[in-house]
């Protein structure tokens, strides 16, 4: 891989002008703001390394296609997301955050680490492996929604309009870092998520705080629904939440022996002094990895500005993200959490689902798997952490695995690239690192029977 690996070096400072072309082209689909022009411009980069390519209709933003021929019909492809998220807080940025800055060695810019980076080093990977060898080991294809940071909300309908398109024997997921260690991590698989907004109202219109004594409070009322959810150990208390956890197997549990988890790294760089109920080891990455969650992710209610305002809110919201592990169902825990507020008194409080993802996971013993792992080393100079599956969550189920398609994550963020944060960056060597990594792949994966 040499020659390749040369070529990518002489063409670097191409590769990070495409990369700061696209990080210059807004694309919130929160706010449809570039939308279409950052689709045109995928398009466009897909055909001008010598792809074909096109816009697949969606009753929401349009997917990029594209597909790439190859010395054998054995077909890779890859999901990546041409959306960002918006970029407030502006005041936190140290620079314009569609101005795609380089400091310090790093390019600083929304959607840089989610998920342009990753996006640009595949192309880019492409593109240097058939300039170097004329054509591609095995056939390559890229599906690249505008979606994804708003739920992935058409997916499922792409995914049961195109079905015949999207057939691959491995799919390259859209995210990947490295851990505060600056190891890289392989992930097998994803979380699922049940995000939900929970409405308590109360009088008509906010009132003078006076009234309280004879008004109910739906902050409070709020507050005491939320406790019934959690206690201060972590355990949900929703009844049959648990009941479809999958045991680990033995398989499992080797890997959660073998992975690499620096804890003393992480904390660290988060400026904490231990992690959730002092867990370290085995039952730190245990948990990590294989078990749900209840978060709160926001919470709302009543006057928050500067200064004192006395005053009784007609309204309180809080949104709630549920990460969920194989083998629990998104609409099943919808349904136990609806259960567990009426039974506990709170059938007032209106639900509204905003995404609901399966868990997904792809074996370690399979091709794909093993033609990523093998070539870290290689890049990289050290193993990598393979993780069971990503604490974070993604549509993987429905594109991949609903499928039969096995489907890896591995990437070019690291532990502070501030996804969905002010500063959003990538480290440029991890970027070119991340184009060598994705050309040995090519050549990896067509050898893996």
């Amino acid at each position: 891989m040499q020659d390749v690996f040369s070529f990518i070096e002489q063409n670097r400072e191409m590769y990070i002008r495409w990369l700061q072309q696209i990080c210059q082209q807004p694309s919130v689909a929160a706010q449809n703001r570039g939308m279409k022009e950052t689709a045109n411009m995928v398009e466009q980069f897909i055909t001008q390394i010598g792809g074909e390519s096109k816009q697949l209709e969606t009753s929401g933003y349009p997917v990029v296609y594209g597909e790439f021929p190859g010395e054998s019909e054995k077909t890779l492809s890859f999901y990546n997301h041409y959306d960002v998220q918006p970029e407030d807080p502006l005041d936190l940025w140290e620079s314009p955050p569609f101005g795609a800055e380089i400091r310090d060695g790093r390019i600083y810019a929304r959607g840089v680490a989610d998920n342009k980076g990753n996006l640009m080093a595949r192309l880019a990977a492409v593109h240097a492996y058939t300039q170097v060898r004329g054509k591609l080991p095995t056939r390559v294809k890229f599906i690249v929604e505008g979606e994804e940071e708003i739920g992935s909300v058409h997916l499922e309908e792409f995914v049961e309009r195109y079905h015949d398109m999207i057939q691959a024997d491995g799919c390259i997921w859209e995210f990947g870092y490295k851990n505060a260690d600056g190891r890289p991590q392989v992930s097998l698989g994803v979380k699922g998520m049940c995000y939900v907004e929970l409405v308590c109202r109360g009088a008509n219109t906010d009132l003078h705080s006076a009234n309280a004594a004879i008004i109910e409070n739906p902050a409070w009322r709020l507050l005491w629904a939320l406790n019934t959810l959690k206690t201060p150990d972590e355990k949900i208390q929703i009844k049959g939440f648990y009941d479809k956890v999958a045991t680990l197997s033995d398989d499992d549990a080797a890997m959660l022996e073998q992975m690499i988890y620096n804890e003393e790294s992480t904390l660290e760089k988060l400026g904490l002094k231990s992690f959730l109920l002092d867990l370290s080891g085995i039952p730190l990455k245990e948990k990590l990895i294989f078990q749900p969650t209840c978060t709160v992710c926001g919470l709302v209610s009543g006057y928050t500005g500067t200064g004192s305002k006395t005053v009784l809110p007609a309204e309180a919201r809080v949104k709630l993200d549920f990460r969920l592990v194989p083998d629990q169902d998104p609409h099943e825990i919808f349904s136990l959490l609806r259960a567990h507020l009426d039974e506990h008194g709170f059938s007032d409080i209106e639900m509204e689902g905003f995404t609901l993802e399966h868990p997904a996971r792809t074996p370690l013993n399979n091709p794909l798997t093993r033609a990523v792992v093998n070539t870290v080393k290689d890049i990289y100079g050290m193993e990598p952490t393979i993780m069971p599956m990503s604490p974070g969550t993604g549509p993987m189920y429905i594109l991949c695995q609903n499928l039969g398609i096995p489907a890896v994550s591995v990437g070019v963020g690291n532990f502070a690239s501030n996804n969905h944060a002010p500063n959003e960056n990538v480290i440029i060597e991890d970027y070119i690192q991340g184009i060598k990594h994705m050309a040995a792949i090519f050549e990896e994966f067509a050898k893996e029977a």
